[in-house]
């Protein structure tokens, strides 16, 4: 009996990954003012705010009254995720591809990190939403249509300007479904050429109501229904990072590299009453 062997050909690309847009936990959507103040998992990052100043009418010719006292609050941010890879490339693999594996699963890992920590903060940002915030709920979420999705954004925006949150820099982070109602809507300015896209932030699709609208499928939700629509100003939320360590080695008993790195961070809701929330269904 005679033996067929059939070559094997490795290709010199790799099967292209399709990805998600990161939104939640980048700049312009949340704030990274005590980042530099991380130094590893566990840790915690105190965050202290003064309390209102009164201000009183004056009485010419007469003393003032005694200065007040400050009062302060404290907020802690716990850095409690900790996240890690580890991954190994076979010396035989890597001398039979045309391909560099170890940049590209190195990717591959930094992608997954980062969309998990996108996935989190989303997750902070709506169990912080005040009651007064929200509308719909997830007893009885909102069924928007293509005539009413733009006014639900009106409706937001109002809930934080009734919290006074700067009309500069406001957000809103939409699923794709939701996105396509807007798109039947004149009113919906959309991001522009595709030129022009290329300088714009992760899932940036356009602008609507006074927001800067994202796109994306880390929008919370319960498989598939009762989303939570999000929207804010990055005063809301600061978020903490840090890549602990990055380690490359020989692995003892193969003849093989390995990657391995471990990830930290934490969110914290600082100002609750600068997030709004549309609790929706796709109709």
């Amino acid at each position: 009996m005679s033996i067929n062997f059939i070559p094997t050909v490795w290709s010199a690309r790799l099967l292209a990954n399709l990805e998600k847009a990161l939104v939640y936990s980048q700049p312009g959507v949340v704030n990274k003012d005590y980042e530099g103040e991380i130094k590893g998992s566990g840790i915690s990052v105190k965050i202290a705010s003064l309390g209102d100043v009164s201000v009183n009418d004056y009485t010419r010719n007469t003393d003032l009254g005694n200065p007040e006292e400050l009062t302060d609050a404290e907020q802690t941010m716990v850095i409690d995720q900790a996240k890690y890879f580890n991954f190994q490339i076979d010396d035989v693999d890597r001398a039979q591809a045309r391909i560099d594996y170890l940049d590209e699963a190195m990717r591959r890992a930094a992608y997954k990190l980062r969309d998990g920590q996108d996935a989190y903060v989303a997750t902070i940002m709506d169990a912080a939403v005040p009651a007064a915030n929200k509308i719909g709920s997830v007893t009885t979420p909102i069924i928007p249509t293509k005539a009413n999705a733009y006014e639900y954004l009106v409706d937001l925006s109002v809930k934080l300007d009734e919290a006074n949150c700067p009309q500069e820099g406001r957000w809103v982070v939409v699923p794709a479904w939701f996105q396509g109602l807007l798109l039947k809507d004149d009113r919906f300015v959309k991001s522009g050429t595709a030129s022009g896209d290329a300088t714009l932030r992760n899932g940036q699709v356009g602008e609507a109501a006074g927001f800067t609208v994202f796109k994306s499928n880390n929008v919370p939700n319960t498989t598939g229904t009762k989303y939570k629509i999000l929207a804010g100003h990055a005063m809301a939320t600061t978020v903490a990072e840090q890549i602990v360590s990055i380690e490359k080695y020989r692995m003892e008993k193969r003849f093989a590299d390995a990657v391995k790195g471990l990830h930290v961070y934490g969110a914290k809701v600082t100002r609750p009453g600068l997030l709004a929330c549309l609790i929706a269904n796709a109709s």
